[in-house]
């Protein structure tokens, strides 16, 4: 029974990448949702404001979503690193 320790270790990488992707894309989204519900509650209660609540909002999704984009990194990572040294 001959195995082959790299075929197994590309599937634990590609595992692990959507592991990154799923896990680490959930907490931004649910953020990004509350970000927005109330930043549409803001609005409605002071509709004046709303260039000023437009901006923070689109800087507290730029955050959440760096999250996601380290997540993705990662992921991407663990996919390119595995062919290589395989």
């Amino acid at each position: 029974m001959d195995a082959n320790y790299s075929t197994y270790a590309q599937a634990a990488a590609f595992l692990g990448a959507a592991i990154a992707i799923g896990v680490g894309s959930l907490g931004p989204a649910l953020g990004q949702g509350m970000i927005g519900s109330k930043a549409c509650e803001g609005v409605g209660k002071y509709p004046e404001n709303y260039s000023k609540i437009r901006a923070i909002m689109i800087i507290g999704m730029g955050i959440v979503e760096s999250a996601a984009v380290y997540a993705l990194l990662i992921a991407i990572l663990l996919i390119t690193y595995n062919r290589v040294a395989g």
